[in-house]
């Protein structure tokens, strides 16, 4: 990890994330999993969201029954154990701000974190569910109308993240990219389905010989990068098929609850 005395910008990486394996932003945990029978666990002392990208999966809450629940959705997993069975061979990913479960160095990227970023602004800066509190909610991605003028935009919330499921067909318009920075969080990108370019540029300062070079990262399936603020960044799918890249913010975008575009805000009051 770096860190620039003039931009004040970290450097950044793509993470390739095998079975299993954990990404990690200062505030956010993100773990890539894979059906192949067995049964994974996790804890968290706040809520957690389970992505179901394709198939479903076996969810059981703390030491509850075993909840089926269809592909295509997104969890909101109350806070405690779960433990998550996806169906064979379909994928799954669990996101969390707490992950007490985790070693300190179990995060692929966990070297980045050595030292906390003291601009970000912590993640308990959140929310309260008020309905159906303390219950597993399934929300089916089909569902949610995205806002009239943000087509792409399908936003759920937890207690202390949100999140962005951006889903399209064969490559992203060049002319319509959307490059732009976070003063005060990072913003994770976790691309399930398709081929990415995630544009990167440093803002300049008044020191040109510090002035760093644009960067344009690959980024395939089952790979995360974590943006650090003021970094200005945009991702382009590129190639046909399917994109599917998930936007992951902790604490929840308190601005984007303002506009009305996050689908299940009205569960949720804030702290």
């Amino acid at each position: 990890m770096t860190i620039s005395t003039d931009t004040g910008v970290r450097s950044t990486a793509v993470y390739d994330l095998a079975p299993g394996a954990v990404a990690r932003g200062q505030n956010f945990f993100v773990q890539w999993l894979q059906g192949d029978g067995a049964a994974f666990n996790a804890t968290s002392s706040r809520e957690m969201m389970l992505l179901l990208p394709d198939d479903g999966a076996e969810v059981r809450i703390g030491d509850g029954p075993a909840q089926p629940v269809p592909g295509r959705s997104v969890c909101v997993v109350p806070a405690g154990n779960v433990s998550v069975r996806p169906a064979d061979g379909s994928r799954a990913v669990l996101i969390a701000s707490s992950r007490p479960d985790l070693s300190t160095d179990a995060a692929c990227n966990s070297a980045d974190y050595d030292e906390p970023d003291l601009r970000i602004v912590g993640s308990d800066a959140g929310y309260r569910r008020t309905r159906s509190a303390g219950e597993l909610q399934v929300i089916g991605i089909d569902d949610i109308t995205p806002p009239a003028d943000k087509p792409r935009l399908k936003m759920l919330q937890t207690d202390t993240l949100s999140i962005n499921w951006v889903e399209y067909q064969d490559a992203r318009d060049r002319s319509k990219l959307s490059p732009h920075s976070h003063a005060d969080f990072e913003q994770g990108s976790l691309a399930i389905e398709g081929h990415f370019i995630h544009h990167l540029r440093v803002q300049w300062g008044a020191d040109a010989n510090a002035w760093r070079d644009d960067e344009h990262l690959e980024a395939g399936p089952a790979s995360m990068i974590a943006v650090p603020v003021q970094l200005i960044h945009t991702t382009e799918g590129v190639g046909a098929g399917r994109h599917l890249l998930i936007d992951v913010f902790s604490p929840p975008r308190h601005d984007f609850i303002g506009k009305g575009w996050v689908a299940n805000a009205a569960d949720y009051v804030r702290d």
